[in-house]
């Protein structure tokens, strides 16, 4: 018998750890059978132990490549004159992509049939096998990263009362049936690859930043930071009415969670973009990647219907009571502002879905801006500004320019640089 290389055979003249690669490759193509106790030339040069070159293989298949890929293999013992060689048959497996388990759903765990050669396959070929095998939903596809921790998520079931065992997980989709981590896994873990990234502006533009940030980590972090977050810069504003104070913020905080945890919940994963939050004087908008889920409209979201595109992130926010009901959030959000006279909107576009909150208080911010607008402006041509620069600007007198001074430096417009004579003042 004469043996040659191909795309479909490989000939190994002894047993090395290193066989598992080619098994991978065999498994994750076409399939093929692999020699050991064959020379590259074909020549069968037999094996001393053949029995035990047959053991492990059998342990590298079991202990060494994810998924199982033993109902797939086949080892037979072949002998000609008098030399015993190993035959393994590999089929084309059904869970692709197959790996190593000691490097993961990466190009150094992954390996395909090229020619003659096994090599490792790219990160677009992984994510296609993923695909091909498990299908659209992106939480059902297996995890790219599989070294996953749950630190916040435990917190989190914890404080609720809730169980987290192994499982709980398989039950939540967070592990699949074989123990690999899913996408939905890889959400709620703390290595989740996803996150928000907020930014702070001066006024009604994206022309001067105040603040920036990005929030990363499980998205049970993301949301608590971001929460926080929109809460410090959500000013309160006290009224009277009569002798009974009435505490309001600029921003409804129903209103605020809500859209943030509609952003979470409902925005396309599988797109690697960021969350947007940005925050103006007179709006906050939030902003998700994805859109509306196909054959759903904006009109019949307004109405009430819904249509969640993550089911088991969704299923697991609601078991948290993190939401109550879903199809709700949107209608929850216009409530928070009946009666008001600014109403919050909705815009859905091709892969991006936007909420913009309007400032209750927009009016009178507007106002305020436009009063101290001249002082404001001082800060295009300097720095620093000085008493003496207020009262020249405006045309006022002393008192005039240290109560506005005073008054801006009480709503953290600006800040004050030194004392005495050598006061200044520089743009918060």
């Amino acid at each position: 018998m004469k043996l040659y290389e191909s795309e479909t055979v490989e000939l190994k003249e002894i047993y090395t750890p290193d066989l598992k690669k080619e098994i991978v490759a065999f498994a994750n193509t076409n399939g093929g059978i692999i020699y050991v106790g064959v020379r590259d030339n074909g020549e069968i040069v037999g094996l001393e132990n053949a029995d035990f070159a047959m053991q492990q293989i059998s342990n590298s298949l079991r202990d060494s490549i994810r998924p199982d890929i033993s109902m797939f293999t086949s080892i037979e013992l072949q002998q000609e004159d008098n030399k015993y060689f190993v035959k393994l048959t590999v089929s084309q497996g059904t869970r692709k992509p197959y790996y190593l388990s000691d490097k993961g759903l990466k190009p150094a765990g992954v390996y395909v049939r090229s020619g003659t050669t096994s090599a490792p396959a790219s990160e677009d070929a992984i994510r296609m096998m993923i695909k091909t095998t498990d299908g659209d939903s992106f939480e059902n596809n297996r995890s790219l990263i599989q070294e996953l921790t749950f630190t916040s998520l435990s917190k989190e079931m914890e404080r609720r009362n809730l169980e987290f065992s192994e499982v709980q997980m398989k039950n939540l989709g967070i592990l699949s049936s074989d123990d690999i981590y899913t996408n939905m896994g890889l959400l709620v873990s703390d290595q989740c690859k996803h996150s928000i990234k907020f930014a702070a502006f001066q006024g009604t533009d994206k022309l001067v930043f105040k603040d920036r940030k990005e929030m990363t980590g499980s998205i049970f972090d993301q949301l608590t930071d971001a929460y926080k977050t929109l809460d410090f810069y959500n000013r309160t504003k006290a009224t009277f009415h009569d002798l009974l104070r009435t505490d309001e913020r600029d921003y409804p905080e129903d209103a605020v969670r809500e859209a943030l945890l509609n952003a979470i919940v409902h925005r396309e994963y599988s797109f690697s973009g960021s969350t947007i939050i940005n925050l103006y004087s007179d709006r906050v908008e939030i902003i998700s990647l994805g859109g509306l889920v196909s054959g759903l409209s904006l009109e019949a979201v307004m109405l009430g219907a819904s249509q969640t595109r993550n089911e088991k992130l969704a299923a697991l926010f609601y078991r948290m009571k993190l939401i109550e009901a879903y199809g709700t959030g949107i209608s929850k959000i216009i409530s928070c502002y009946k009666g008001l006279p600014v109403q919050p909107k909705f815009e859905n576009v091709e892969g991006a879905f936007r909420v913009v909150l309007p400032n209750t208080h927009a009016h009178e911010i507007k106002m305020e801006e436009e009063k101290y607008l001249p002082i404001l402006r001082l800060f295009e041509k300097q720095r620093e500004i000085t008493r003496g620069d207020v009262e020249e600007a405006l045309g006022v007198g002393t008192t005039y320019a240290i109560n506005m001074l005073k008054e801006m430096l009480e709503k953290e417009m600006i800040k004050k640089v030194g004392s005495g004579r050598l006061t200044r003042y520089v743009e918060k």
